[in-house]
């Protein structure tokens, strides 16, 4: 007997024909006293469709005023797929029972649209187990303490199976997508990118959080935090996917890098002719902070020695762009910056693997690969396991082709 969660993505569940399949391959891979919750995310387009909804009352539907309505709107995607997989699994003889995120007891905090799980008290989901249900649960979404509905970003589908799993000591979660596992870059680009077997879960972190969207970064943290092992498949075929695990199992495990990860999303700001004096930072980024937003790659340059003048330069979600710009504005006229600039068409490349840890002269093949294909490095940063750089989005495709090339090389 194993209890197992098992996500579906909105791809997978993009229309009533789908929802029977998903039905039908749980039910094919039961066995008999096997303990089944399903996690799902809206169908198809229905997250987008009803942000264009909300975008027919006011252009800019994600002002602060309106995250907890968009909110309240949002999750009534995920209620449209539970309830109708939930009838699918009675139509072929299963007992099943869909369920919302507070009636799982998913709790978070009031950062709508942005929300964090704080808790998790998951009787109800055994309650209904033990009764023989399948249990269905809408992903991307908890309540906080008034009992208000909040969405958990991008990719929260991801983030509640996790978390789920590790509050119901589930013996493994599956992340079933339309992918077959986690490739070394996106295959959808990278004609030659490889599966990986496993993936450790801080390499999958950093993958995740630097652009890798098979996996939400805070479900990786979650997978991390109950030593939950989480395997990556696809939803159309019946091969294995990718383990993502505390470390490795295979001998095969030495490589300098794991993978090139890339993040289109992205938008620079730059604040120019501010004083390099204490302060200004923070009341930059604490400004930023307060909206929550969050900020990627940060750079400070002199402008001007004579003058003690700098340039503070950094990254942001594009989705954050226009939030952020009225913060920095306001901001800007406080600490008498000269002017602030504003570029979108930017892209962030990545190579990430504990192999580089001790390994000279990686970052330098990456900024040569990037060389090669012509590409100009904006903006570097980089951690412990891996290096990251600030393109021009027009360029991303060949960048990532170029990296991929100089270290997966047949």
């Amino acid at each position: 007997m194993a209890l197992v969660v098992k996500k579906f993505g909105g791809s997978s569940v993009a229309t009533t024909e789908k929802i029977l399949a998903v039905a039908q391959r749980i039910l094919s891979e039961k066995k008999p006293d096997d303990k089944i919750v399903v996690v799902v995310s809206a169908m198809g387009d229905t997250t987008d469709n009803l942000i264009t909804l909300a975008e027919g009352i006011d252009k800019e539907p994600y002002k602060a005023s309106y995250l907890r309505e968009m909110d309240m709107l949002l999750t009534t995607g995920e209620q449209i797929s539970i309830s109708l997989l939930a009838m699918a699994f009675q139509k072929l003889g299963q007992p099943a029972i869909s369920l919302t995120g507070s009636m799982v007891g998913m709790k978070t905090d009031s950062v709508h649209t942005k929300g964090r799980i704080l808790d998790i008290n998951p009787a109800r989901v055994f309650e209904e187990l033990e009764k023989g249900n399948i249990v269905v649960v809408a992903g991307f979404q908890g309540a906080d303490k008034l009992g208000d509905p909040v969405t958990l970003g991008r990719g929260g589908s991801d983030a509640s199976a996790v978390a789920l799993a590790g509050a119901l000591k589930a013996d493994e979660c599956e992340i079933f997508t339309d992918v077959d596992g986690v490739y070394s870059a996106d295959p959808r680009i990278v004609k030659n990118a490889h599966k990986m077997k496993e993936i450790t879960y801080r390499e999958m972190l950093e993958m995740a959080r630097l652009g890798a969207g098979v996996m939400q970064p805070r479900s990786v943290e979650m997978g991390h935090y109950f030593h939950i092992p989480i395997h990556v498949r696809s939803t159309f075929n019946d091969k294995i996917g990718t383990v993502i695990r505390e470390a490795y199992t295979l001998e095969d495990n030495y490589f300098e890098i794991r993978g090139v990860a890339h993040d289109p999303k992205v938008a620079k700001i730059a604040v120019l002719g501010v004083s390099n004096t204490p302060g200004i930072a923070y009341k930059i980024f604490s400004a930023l902070a307060d909206a929550n937003i969050s900020v990627d790659m940060i750079v400070q340059s002199i402008r001007n020695l004579e003058k003690n003048i700098t340039d503070m330069v950094f990254t942001i979600d594009e989705s954050d762009l226009a939030q952020a710009k009225k913060v920095i504005d306001k901001v800007a006229e406080e600490i008498d910056a000269a002017s602030v600039l504003v570029e979108e068409d930017v892209a962030k490349v990545s190579i990430v693997g504990a192999g580089m840890v001790g390994n000279p002269g990686v970052a330098s093949k990456m900024f040569g690969a990037l060389s090669k294909a012509g590409v100009n490095i904006d903006i570097i940063s980089t951690s412990e396991i891996s290096v990251s750089c600030l393109i021009k989005g027009s360029q991303l495709v060949e960048a990532v082709n170029s990296i991929h090339d100089e270290f997966f090389k047949e």
